[in-house]
């Protein structure tokens, strides 16, 4: 927003210079030639020319916080804005009377003391770079594949201790990274029987400019070109989470991102040994049938969609959005997928603002309209066998996962 007050500024200051000199000139031409009703009338045009620029400046200056940017359909939001509490007890009595709205609304102890300025921070999705979309491989399943009615991966999988873990970004817009990593753990132990947790910091400090901007936002299918090219080191190497117990960069004021040391905090373990590689990045084709499909076959995906004000306000049911700004974007974590008493289709999904938010810490979100754009960018990889020592026995360790 000073962005565009500033450039407004200086095409004020432009334009206003230019009609002094479009009046001095016609002024010399005037006096030197005797203009035709016609060359008047072109002048006049000219002349006009600069206050138009004037009057938009002016309308793009004021109505600028209401105005929708990108695909996340945020909105630029006005400095009181920002500094209210995001959690309001009308938004929750609103949704809690609407016997039309299929959730419940809460004041969540999560987001208690926050402001609609620090929950924005959370919502660190950015735009993928359409070249990097456009290059993207789509991945679609067979229609003949049998899909129960119901699934859930922590249960389907209840080996993998990963799957049913809720985590906590601190204060940090780093869903981006969580949703990746996240999934790449779950699918580490579906597709190789290895219960391990994966770094959010590795990839959160060392992706760089490749993913975005740390814990100002970042993309969540650059995450995994990055987990595909560099690979991400285990929790146990490098951990989110501080000797003092905070996370990177909660306890701080300006939400700062770590930085990239590339040294496990543990002495006894290397780097590089303890990288974990994806085969290759992909989306996953928003058919819902194909999303199914492909957590039923090979684990749980990294979503990302917009939210709005009601979200944050949220305890149980089918969420739909039914009131308030849009904030930005999101990244989670699919589990599942189900359809409610009351006969809605939903998503099952795991969010990282800890279990005293929400469903101890899940979500539903309706299924099968692409509520808030859930099913439009859907993204993930599969596990690779590179660097990875172990006994295999029904497995070629050359072979790599396939779709």
């Amino acid at each position: 927003m000073n962005i565009i007050i500033y450039i407004s500024k200086i095409i004020i200051f432009y334009v206003s210079a230019l009609k002094i000199k479009l009046f001095l000139f016609e002024k010399i031409v005037n006096k030197k030639y005797k203009l035709s009703v016609l060359d008047s009338f072109s002048f006049y045009l000219i002349k006009m020319t600069p206050t138009i620029l004037s009057l938009a400046t002016l309308f793009l200056v004021f109505f600028a916080p209401y105005l929708r940017f990108g695909e996340a359909k945020t909105y630029e939001l006005s400095e009181v804005k920002l500094n209210s509490h995001i959690l309001q007890e009308s938004i929750a009595r609103q949704i809690n009377e609407n016997p039309e709205a299929g959730w419940e609304a809460t004041i969540n102890p999560r987001f208690s003391n926050f402001t609609v300025g620090q929950f924005k921070r959370l919502l660190g999705v950015k735009q993928t770079p359409r070249s990097e979309l456009s290059s993207a491989p789509v991945v679609t399943h067979p229609k003949s594949l049998k899909l129960p009615k119901d699934f859930d991966a922590r249960t389907a999988w209840s080996q993998c201790s990963t799957i049913g873990r809720i985590l906590d970004q601190g204060h940090c817009g780093s869903c981006w990274a969580f949703g990746a990593v996240e999934s790449l753990s779950d699918r580490f132990c579906i597709h190789f029987d290895m219960n391990v947790s994966l770094s959010v910091n590795d990839i959160l400090a060392c992706c760089g400019l490749l993913c975005g901007a740390g814990c100002a936002g970042g993309t969540p299918f650059s995450a995994w070109i990055y987990l595909a090219h560099h690979g991400v080191v285990t929790e146990e190497c490098d951990p989110y989470f501080d000797q003092i117990g905070c996370s990177h960069p909660g306890c701080e004021p300006t939400y700062r991102t770590p930085k990239c040391v590339k040294k496990c905090v543990n002495g006894n373990q290397l780097w590089e040994t303890s990288k974990h590689y994806s085969v290759k990045a992909y989306t996953v084709n928003s058919d819902p049938q194909d999303i199914m499909a492909e957590v039923y076959k090979n684990g749980p995906v990294e979503v990302a969609f917009t939210v709005y004000e009601d979200f944050a306000h949220y305890k149980s049911g089918v969420y739909k959005h039914i009131t308030g700004f849009a904030l930005g974007g999101h990244a989670v974590k699919l589990v599942g997928w189900g359809t409610s008493h009351e006969g809605e289709d939903y998503w099952l999904l795991a969010n990282q603002w800890n279990t005293n938010w929400g469903d101890d810490g899940y979500f539903k979100i309706k299924r099968g309209t692409n509520e808030c754009g859930i099913e439009n960018a859907v993204t993930a990889g599969l596990p690779s066998t590179k660097n990875i020592v172990r006994e295999v026995t029904d497995m070629d360790v050359d072979a790599d996962v396939s779709f």
